[in-house]
């Protein structure tokens, strides 16, 4: 029974309440005068939050702390000046598909997609480097504020200096290790649906601080679970005293997540005497306890109606006390067989568990074990270029446990494309509609046909796709098996859209137009996409109105026009047509008074529409 408060409210808590729900991280325990331990805020973790340089934090607290644990909560909240840009020559029905590949470093990518897909992914998987030693790490720059970071990342990265091998001899080995992953996932918890889930896996060598980063920045409450999947079967040569077969998958949550699959069969469940509470099971009525330990769970139990007697097992106790135990006879749920050296159970109803599914730990049994994966590869490619890949069946697995059939997925760590594989695959079992997004940094192979990791990943979705469909042309032939090709790149603008005071006035003619020359129309339109947080996979189209080249997102969620000599009779066409958003080249205008009437022409024809440019 709850006891009054007696106490008017504690504001401390229900504002210690709302900061933790903002920044989960920041959230720690620390002693009160008395000695005891209390939620409290981290106030130098808060700070970080709040600044655009380090901070210093020298109080003890409970927490996973590392080297460059602050410089990565820098970078995670510094902003970036770059953009996505089209390569229809590399995508898969371009003009029609909802799923994205996007080439470049993930961090970059994750800041990207922050305006369009915040609070909307409802599912996330990744397979990071396992930091054996022998893998490679991103090799991220976190030495500096935040505006020096947004100056230097205007410009673009050199693909060699991206990534570098993270040996067990360097002295920073779990630290760097940790520096790369924290920014990710912390941008990563910001996309997620309330009701989305993250799912790691991972190996022994990070589990651990896996699990501690994870509680950090998704919040301890929001674990769900550490499945173990045995990956091999045969034993490997190994350094160390046992040979590891198996992997990890460490599942979080976002606020509320109900698990659609991962479940043990109901079919057990029935209701063989019409009992009106449902369909039940008998269920083991005893418990291993010793019974010294609970003497009174120890007694000889009763059958009212018939007077027999039922002994306690010698090794068990029963899993009640005898008042208890009464109120469940007396309530019609103790099933006494008629043989009294057979022991009593408990109905136990269906309708009365707490979620409609049964989650088990043990479940990743069903999956397959690495040489499927690699066998997938090689009927795809003829040989595997692609070194301890995942099975599409684990993907599958987790897509039928955390989707529902119109959802958007997300892999970071797209690797060989097994998560991509997975969503066209369960698209085309159940006729789903999912979405999904992939990352890969296109890290070097040293291959002749295959020269990046991105390359791999592009050509593996490219002929899973076409298997696919091909084996259900007749039950899913509206199977989306496309993917548009989004390559991170520096800003389309040049450098004096974002440091204007740095132009000398001897260049000022030659910065008239803000825009980089080498960059499309379409280029533009991505980078408007972006800033305006639309989404990247709505359908596009191009008409000419008035002899311009227009550009129509989703039919009128967007109309683009990025040509110059744009003249009042070509507004006044564009407005007719009623789009919500309308964008312009800043020095498209064909004069200064185009340029100042702009917004009442809109006004008058179609008020609805917000205008910009660029």
């Amino acid at each position: 029974m709850e006891k009054l408060k007696l106490h008017s409210p504690d504001f401390t808590q229900e504002n210690i309440a709302k900061l933790a729900e903002l920044f989960p991280n920041c959230v720690t325990e620390s002693k009160n005068k008395d000695g005891t331990v209390t939620r409290a805020i981290d106030f130098d973790q808060l700070r970080q939050e709040l600044s655009t340089s380090i901070v210093d934090g020298p109080q003890e607290r409970y927490q996973l702390n590392w080297p460059g644990k602050r410089e990565a909560l820098l970078t995670a909240n510094a902003p970036i000046a770059k953009t996505l840009r089209p390569c229809r020559e590399e995508s898969v029905d371009f003009d029609t598909t909802q799923n994205l590949f996007i080439e470049g470093d993930n961090l970059d990518a994750l800041k990207l997609l922050q305006e369009t897909y915040l609070n909307k992914v409802k599912m996330i998987y990744i397979d990071p480097p396992y930091n054996t030693g022998n893998d490679f790490i991103y090799e991220d720059d976190f030495a500096e504020d935040s505006e020096s970071y947004f100056e230097r990342s205007n410009q673009k990265d050199e693909i060699g200096n991206r990534m570098v091998a993270n040996t067990e001899a360097n002295g920073r080995f779990h630290s760097d290790w940790l520096t790369m992953m924290y920014p990710r996932l912390k941008l990563a918890q910001k996309l997620l649906s309330d009701d989305g889930a993250i799912f790691i896996s991972i190996g022994d060598d990070e589990v651990a601080n896996i699990r501690k980063l994870c509680d950090e920045i998704f919040g301890e409450d929001n674990f769900i679970a550490t499945f173990v999947w045995k990956r091999r079967v045969s034993s490997g040569l190994a350094e160390k005293l046992v040979s590891t077969d198996h992997e990890y998958l460490v599942a979080y949550q976002k606020n509320g997540f109900t698990s659609l699959g991962l479940q043990k069969s109901f079919n057990n469940y029935s209701n063989p005497d019409n009992d009106p509470r449902g369909d039940w099971i008998a269920d083991n009525l005893t418990v291993g306890m010793n019974k010294d330990l609970r003497p009174n769970q120890f007694y000889t139990l009763v059958d009212p109606n018939t007077g027999k007697s039922y002994p306690p097992n010698p090794n068990r106790v029963w899993a009640y006390i005898p008042s208890s135990m009464d109120r469940l006879i007396s309530e019609g749920r103790i099933i006494f067989p008629t043989d009294t050296s057979r022991r009593p159970m408990l109905k136990r109803f269906k309708g009365e568990l707490k979620i409609n599914v049964n989650p088990v730990s043990t479940w990743m049994t069903e999956v397959p074990l690495n040489t499927e994966a690699t066998r997938e590869l090689q009927d795809l490619f003829g040989q595997s270029p692609f070194g301890y890949p995942k099975p599409t069946s684990l993907l599958i697995h987790l897509l039928k446990t955390s989707t529902a059939k119109n959802d958007l997925v997300l892999d970071f760590f797209a690797g060989s494309g097994t998560s991509s594989h997975a969503v066209i695959a369960l698209n085309a079992m159940d006729g789903g509609a999912r979405r999904f997004i992939a990352i890969q940094l296109p890290e070097l192979t040293g291959r002749e046909d295959y020269s990046s990791i991105a390359e791999i990943t592009k050509e593996r979705i490219r002929r899973a796709g076409q298997k696919i469909k091909a084996e259900n042309a007749l039950t899913a032939p509206d199977l989306d098996i496309g993917f548009r090709v989004l390559k991170i790149d520096s800003s389309n603008m040049k450098d004096v859209y974002y440091a204007p005071d740095a132009v000398k006035q001897g260049d000022l003619l030659a910065q008239v137009d803000n825009i980089r020359e080498d960059r499309t129309a379409e280029d533009l339109l991505f980078q408007v996409l972006l800033d305006w947080g639309v989404d990247l996979a709505l359908p596009i189209t191009q008409e000419t109105i008035a002899g311009k080249n227009v550009f129509f997102v989703d039919s009128n969620a967007l109309a683009a026009c990025f040509e110059t000599g744009i003249n009042e009779e070509f507004v006044k066409a564009l407005a007719a047509r009623h789009p919500l958003r309308a964008v312009f080249r800043d020095s498209g205008f064909g004069s200064d008074s185009v340029k100042i009437n702009i917004e009442q022409i809109f006004k008058l024809i179609s008020p609805i529409t917000e205008v910009k440019s660029l």
